[in-house]
């Protein structure tokens, strides 16, 4: 083996599987290993899961990967943002499982802070909305269910933190008690303008700073760990995806798999996002500064398609009737935040057959996804976008986006966009996506697709009126 040739290793701390894999010098992963992720438990909105087996599993990846290497090449991790615990500094047990980010206590703090200037301190600080998704609203839950917690949290003798805290205070024999920018910006109690823990936003959700783990950049870290590698990247795994294959302001990522995103650079750190869409801090440089990106979302739309026959469909079957469609199980997501409007239909589809019914809900993706590339481009023009993600195979999505966004639209070959970017950041290259898409051919002749795009559109403002 010519160990000449790796220049990085990458950690992927993902919710169904853990990967690891070296990056060569030009740019290339090779030796991707893959593990299941532990099994999530799922009961009453709590899904949980074995932390000890998750760092375990992670250990043992890393060590089958690096069999392939002679050198020790500087490692770049990515987790899956949101997912926490709280363990004992002594023991270095866990006190709790591993909360999933997907976990719904925290909706009960949610639907307590209802008052708009809390609210608006929250869109304004973090660039996020208010839901129980995130880490604050669930680490506030377990404070108040159960108060003894906070008195050993804040005498330091448990600890809490995201799974990259977890596993770096791990890998560092309790030395380093940290966690990235950008996965802290994802706690809804950083302020991303100011790269640190808000002291309002924390009192705001009854947690305290002090309890807190150090905020540290994404990039050159330079943190020795036990298994004889130096972590020189940590950052989110979406964060990670968006570095992989965007280098540039005027491009766009759209990731389509559990869930789906639309996300691009802000130009600058003066560009305010467009309202209802949210603010994410991508990344922070060892030199202090952050990149910041705006984001739609759509939300389980791979829930939405399972009981579909999605493979089955094609550009043709679509637009063949005036029926309009919306196509998240769980609500809108950004820039809308509607949790009234789930799978939806503009009038009863018990006629159509099971084939149509398909073509309908992979047209609401398709409209959703070009609606928030219009609306990005229209802040600031768009050049081009790049499709990734596992709904992203398929043809008819990939020609419908390529058609109603009126703008390149580009298929990524690039599978593994987190580990490409986790790798990127420990390594210091730049990304070499362009050369691993194709773009999307457009169908000219036929443009009902379009047409009835712009009609979509109208019907969804109507509807979302309806409730407001």
């Amino acid at each position: 083996m010519d160990s000449a040739l790796n220049s990085a290793i990458a950690l992927d701390l993902g919710t169904t599987s853990i990967k690891a894999a070296l990056l060569d010098q030009h740019g290339r992963l090779t030796n991707i290993t893959t593990q299941p992720a532990p099994s999530i438990n799922g009961s009453d909105g709590r899904y949980e899961s074995d932390a000890n087996c998750y760092v375990e599993t992670a250990k043992q990846v890393l060590q089958e990967c690096r069999t392939q290497t002679d050198n020790i090449p500087p490692l770049g991790l990515c987790s899956q943002r949101s997912s926490f615990l709280i363990w004992d500094k002594a023991s270095a047990m866990p006190v709790t499982p591993l909360i999933s980010w997907q976990d719904n206590r925290g909706m009960r703090c949610c639907d307590a802070i209802q008052n708009a200037k809390d609210l608006d301190l929250i869109r304004k600080h973090t660039g996020l909305r208010l839901t129980p998704y995130y880490f604050a609203p669930k680490l506030s839950v377990l404070l108040q269910d159960n108060p003894t917690w906070r008195e050993k949290l804040e005498k330091t003798k448990w600890l809490v933190g995201t799974l990259d805290t977890f596993l770096i205070w791990r890998w560092s024999q309790g030395q380093h008690f940290c966690t990235d920018a950008s996965m802290a910006a994802r706690t809804l109690l950083m302020d991303i303008h100011q790269q640190q823990w808000s002291a309002g936003l924390c009192d705001l959700f009854g947690i305290p700073v002090s309890i807190l783990p150090k905020i540290k950049p994404s990039t050159g870290l330079n943190l020795p760990l036990d298994n004889g590698l130096t972590l020189q990247a940590s950052v989110g795994d979406q964060s990670a995806a968006l570095i992989a294959s965007v280098d540039k302001n005027n491009e766009a990522l759209i990731n389509l798999g559990t869930g789906g995103f639309v996300i691009r650079y802000l130009a600058n750190k003066q560009n305010n996002a467009i309202n209802g869409y949210l603010q994410t801090l991508i990344y922070q440089d060892n030199n202090g500064r952050p990149q910041i990106a705006i984001e739609g979302t759509l939300n389980s739309i791979a829930a939405a398609l399972a009981p579909y026959p999605t493979h089955e469909c094609h550009f043709k079957d679509l637009a063949t009737n005036d029926i309009f469609c919306l196509a998240e199980p769980s609500g809108l997501g950004a820039p809308y935040f509607r949790n009234d409007w789930g799978i939806h239909f503009s009038e009863s589809t018990t006629h159509l057959t099971t084939h149509q019914t398909t073509a309908l809900l992979l047209e609401a993706i398709i409209f959703r996804v070009s609606r928030i590339l219009e609306e990005f481009h229209h802040q600031s023009p768009i050049a081009k976008a790049y499709l990734s993600g596992g709904l992203s195979e398929l043809t008819c999505l990939q020609q419908g986006i390529a058609q109603c966004a009126l703008i390149p639209i580009y298929h990524s070959k690039q599978k593994e966009t987190s580990l490409q970017g986790a790798a990127q950041l420990a390594a210091g290259i730049k990304s070499k996506h362009q050369a691993q898409a194709k773009e999307i051919s457009i169908d000219y002749e036929n443009n009902a697709l379009l047409e009835k795009y712009k009609h979509w559109k109208n019907w969804l403002d109507t509807l979302l009126v309806k409730k407001t």
